[in-house]
């Protein structure tokens, strides 16, 4: 609903339920701020955006208020510019720069720094203040995350974020008098797996990037790409900048129906593999184990040699390669002999989560969304080191039921603090069954930890009870009572314990629940960024690659260490019989070692393409820059190899040919603008205008400004120059308005302060629900799990950072990769006369590998945990049984 304020005068319609300071801020006027963040609320800590408001038509002298705790009504006036809210800002701003050290020029904000331009927007721009300035002692706070306490201007932005939304724990304020420290009781490493969002939260530079601080360059020296994060199935959106050829830091980029304003720390911080010394930038081929880099004339030539002639091709496809990259492989094999690079047991499960989507009845929310439901019950998956994001969000939706209290007494959603008092720290309807502890049980109602075919039953119990209010035991009756008093539950699942009974028993309690007369959402998680699109493209694995092996005169590899995928007996059997092998690949690793020919292809960093995120979302990533090497998109290599026999074909000519095969891939079509895409007749730069150095970046050859790369299948260009305005915003590269350099820009690309971005949230969803639908699995409960004598069933365990392959090679995640261990309960540990720590041996499939005990005490019986994705576990296949020996004490 819409009210008419005047504002100096001039009346505007604005939405009710705002605040002023959001009102101005939509209405892009130019109001400065420091403690309001539009998804942290309003606490007015900092008194910055104070305004006058007057009572009515007579009122002249007016009254000073704060305008983010100040609601919208009907017909109300206030004045940004009278003399005295405009000198109250001013006094107030140097009121917060007193202790404010004078270190523009070398800090690592400098250039986009809030505080720099409130600063200038106040007209704050000399210094008084003569005397000594209150220092601080900084901490050390990990590898993500600098800190700078003495840049700190008490806004409370970063505990209110850290504690508050993200549910961090070792991070606070300390104070005494006006002497006020935000940070850790001792230094140490932020725990939160959101720790990174302090960056750009933070209006200041007190918390800066510490992975670019290893190779710092200034913000506006970076040439941008818009991206999506590769690290899981959700697709957030992020910004990938550059600088003489290297990455050298991750942003997040907004995207309303996504992430929105934060990312997680494996997003933030997992880019530095691109980086690494292992990148394969030419070429290589291998003869009796000797490797020697080749041209790419020569890579085309030898790889046409083999192929051309060929009889029979095996393409394996990835999850890690876009949509577009894995359809040209399988138009080059043909589509009976292209498989999808991942276990058979992975595959079966992602088809069957495309088959709900693509006929089930129950929507399946956006990750955005899911903030909106007001009761939760995840199943089986341990949701913060799976799907990171999305325990974030799922963080907020627990806040919703108790919130309703805060709406009754008509708080407003926006006043974040008087919201706080009330609801303290209450959370709503909020239930996990898992195999384990996890780092969402703080704010469940009930936990429940048992084998999947265990927690499969007690889901079918709870759908049993939501439809007959049947005698049941009092967790199930409890879950249910729950489920049905929400308006909008949430159910949650996916394929991290290889179980289809949970997936299955997930989709009969949501179809339950709707039959209920409710309105549930539906979701599931994916493991990779592209398993749903590669297996809309297949239905074949690599299972069935390794059974046709034997017939195939060439295998093509793309983007997939296959010693991830399966375990190393089998791959070593797989490639030792395949005559030639070529491999398109980022990083060397023991799948190219094996390989005839390697050819080195981009990251998210370096190439194009689209990909399909767990909800169905197609959305398009950009390369940030083009490299001075032969590393370039799977896409066009492939192009150039086939080019004789298919001609010259760009990007946009793929997504044709690929909506052709696949019509359910059409909205693709419409994911970003198509490479002919101008603005009048003008390109989107991917630098910003203050970019510089362009003549003297290749000095040690020419001091001349080069030609910048051309980029043939974007509506991008590698240059400053080009449109200057707001660009669609799948291809906004960077935030920037005159008088907001920081990342606040944001603000003015939105149609609200919020809200969605100006031209829409970038995507395109793939699948909608029906209005009915036959689907049905009630029939699929499965037997009840009982451990066995002396058998352990294996299960895997996951690690924000380490269960992922490419992020863990970045040397900042490393430092924060578990050593492997074995996971056993308590009473387990006891019954075999195990200590903490003693050595344990396992056979998995005839293989003998040994772990270090960790006691997990909510751990089931007669079930092992074992750390999935490392480099001591990758490959294992899960689940498995297995006995367990002492091999040595600690």
């Amino acid at each position: 609903m819409k009210v008419n304020i005047t504002i100096d005068d001039k009346v505007y319609e604005v939405d009710k339920d705002n605040n002023v300071l959001e009102a101005c801020l939509s209405l892009e006027m130019d109001l400065p701020y420091f403690c309001w963040h539009p998804e942290l609320g309003s606490v007015a800590a900092c008194r910055q955006c104070a305004i006058m408001s007057y009572k009515n038509d007579d009122d002249k002298k007016g009254k000073l208020v704060m305008a983010c705790l100040e609601p919208v009504r009907e017909n109300m006036r206030i004045s940004l510019t009278d003399p005295e809210a405009y000198s109250f800002r001013a006094h107030n701003i140097e009121a917060l720069m007193v202790n404010h050290p004078h270190d523009c020029p070398v800090c690592d904000e400098g250039g986009e720094c809030h505080l720099q331009d409130m600063t200038v927007m106040t007209g704050h721009n000399y210094r008084r203040y003569r005397f000594n300035k209150r220092t601080h002692n900084n901490q050390y706070l990990g590898p993500f995350v600098n800190h700078e306490m003495n840049r700190c201007i008490q806004c409370y932005r970063c505990t209110r974020f850290y504690n508050n939304y993200a549910g961090g724990k070792d991070f606070d304020v300390f104070a005494g008098h006006d002497n006020v420290y935000f940070g850790r009781h001792e230094p140490g490493t932020l725990e939160n797996e959101f720790s990174g969002n302090l960056i750009e939260v933070c209006p200041t530079g007190v918390f800066t990037d510490k992975t670019l601080k290893k190779h710092f360059t200034r913000k506006w020296d970076m040439t941008n790409g818009p991206s999506i994060c590769h690290n899981c199935s959700l697709g957030c959106n992020i910004i990938a900048g550059e600088r003489y050829g290297s990455l050298r830091r991750i942003r997040n980029r907004y995207n309303g129906d996504v992430n929105g304003y934060f990312i997680c720390d494996r997003g933030r911080f997992g880019y530095e593999y691109v980086n690494s010394e292992s990148r394969l930038i030419a070429p290589f081929k291998i003869e009796k184990g000797n490797p020697s880099p080749i041209t790419k004339e020569e890579a085309i030539k030898g790889i046409k040699g083999i192929t051309d002639d060929a009889n029979q091709l095996i393409g394996i496809g990835s999850p890690k390669a876009s949509l577009e990259s894995n359809y040209l492989l399988r138009q080059w094999v043909g589509a009976e002999n292209f498989y999808a690079g991942i276990p058979t047991s992975e595959g079966k499960l992602i088809q069957q989560i495309i088959k709900i989507l693509k006929e089930g009845s129950v929507r399946t929310p956006s990750l955005s969304e899911v903030k909106d439901y007001d009761a939760v019950f995840i199943i089986g998956e341990d949701v913060t080191n799976t799907a990171p994001m999305l325990a974030l969000n799922l963080r907020q939706a627990a806040k919703n039921k108790p919130n309703e209290e805060a709406r009754e007494l008509k708080i407003p959603v926006w006043n974040d603090a008087a919201t706080r008092e009330v609801v303290q720290e209450a959370t709503g309807p909020f239930y996990i069954a898992t195999v384990h502890v996890t780092k969402l049980d703080d704010i469940a109602t009930q936990s429940y930890y048992a084998h999947p075919d265990n927690i499969a039953r007690l889901v079918y119990a709870v759908s049993a009870s939501v439809e007959t209010q049947c005698i049941a035991s009092p967790l199930v009756v409890e879950i249910a009572k729950a489920l049905l008093a929400a308006k909008k539950p949430l159910i949650i699942a996916g394929t991290s314990l290889y179980s289809e009974v949970l997936i299955q028993s997930a989709a009969t309690l949501a179809y339950t629940l709707k039959k209920q007369g409710k309105d549930p959402g539906l979701v599931y998680i994916a493991p990779e960024v592209n398993s749903i699109g590669l297996s809309l493209l297949t239905d074949q694995f690599l299972e069935d690659a390794i059974d046709k092996s034997n017939k195939a005169d060439a295998t093509i590899i793309l983007e997939n260490d296959l010693y991830q995928r399966k375990d190393k007996s089998s791959i070593d059997a797989f490639l030792k019989h395949q005559k030639n092998i070529i491999s398109f690949h980022y990083l060397e690793n023991a799948t190219t070692h094996q390989s005839k020919y390697v050819l080195p292809v981009g990251t998210f960093a370096e190439a194009d393409g689209t990909v399909v995120n767990n909800e169905g979302r197609a959305q398009r990533f950009y390369r940030a820059h083009q490299p001075d090497n032969d590393i370039q998109s799977s896409w066009e290599w492939i192009q150039e190899i086939m080019m004789d026999k298919w001609g010259p074909a760009s990007f946009d000519d793929i997504v044709n040919d690929m909506i052709q095969e696949f019509p359910e891939l059409k909205p693709v079509q419409d994911v970003a603008p198509l490479e002919g895409f101008r603005e009048g007749t003008q390109k989107i730069p991917r630098e910003p205008h203050r970019y510089s150095g362009r003549t003297a970046m290749h000095a040690d050859m020419n001091v001349s400004e080069p030609k910048p790369p051309e980029d043939p299948n974007s509506a991008l260009s590698f240059t400053m120059e080009g449109f200057t305005g707001v660009p669609p915003p799948s291809i906004t590269p960077f935030y920037w308005t005159p008088g907001w350099n920081s990342v606040q820009a944001l603000n003015k690309y939105q149609v609200e302060v919020g809200g969605p971005l100006q031209g829409g949230n970038p995507g395109k969803r793939l699948f909608e629900p029906k209005e009915t639908s036959d689907l049905s699995f009630s029939d699929h409960r499965p037997s009840e799990f009982f451990p066995k004598q002396d058998v352990y069933c294996g299960l895997p365990l996951y690690h924000i950072f380490g269960s992922e392959e490419l992020s863990a090679q970045s040397p900042a995640v490393m430092e924060r990769i578990p050593q492997a261990y074995i996971a056993l309960n308590d009473d387990d540990a006891i019954k075999n006369n195990l200590q903490e720590g003693d050595l344990i041996e396992v056979t998995i499939k005839d293989e003998k590998r040994q772990f270090p005990l960790k006691f997990h005490k909510e751990i089931p019986i007669g079930i092992l945990g074992l750390p999935k994705g490392l480099t001591e576990t990758a490959g294992i296949d899960f689940p498995f049984e297995t006995i367990i020996k002492r091999m040595s004490h600690e």
